[in-house]
């Protein structure tokens, strides 16, 4: 059982880092006075973000195929990792499209981007408290 609890450990630590990644781009997005210093930050933190979304997904997937169990909460944290994957490349996709002249654009980013990461660290705490429940 010493396995399964690695596994365990090492999940509920990557959702840590996971969640600090996305705090960290929260913060940045707050704090950027300028677009293309911010610009520079989230594409640096983009693979980053990617990357631990993967550790996530793939240690819950290790943990939920040798428990053998598989519930509304297993299923609930697959769409939520899918979710924010998907809302993740949306944001990037906005963002790379930006020229440095359109600064119209680059106000609606900041306010955009204040709003995906709000939503994603909502998503992550509401889907934890959620398997914590459950």
């Amino acid at each position: 059982m010493d396995l399964m609890s690695d596994a365990v450990v090492t999940h509920v630590f990557a959702i840590y880092f996971f969640l600090a990644v996305m705090i960290f781009n929260l913060y940045s997005v707050s704090t950027a006075k300028e677009f293309l210093p911010l610009a520079k930050r989230l594409k640096f933190m983009t693979p980053l973000y990617h990357l631990t979304n993967a550790i996530v997904m793939y240690t819950g997937a290790i943990v939920s195929a040798y428990a053998k169990h598989f519930s509304f909460t297993v299923v609930l944290m697959i769409a939520a990792a899918i979710f924010l994957l998907v809302i993740e490349i949306k944001r990037y996709k906005k963002m790379r499209v930006i020229k440095t002249t359109d600064i119209q654009l680059q106000e609606e980013f900041m306010v955009y981007a204040k709003k995906i990461y709000t939503i994603e660290i909502s998503v992550l705490v509401a889907v934890y408290i959620i398997s914590k429940i459950f």
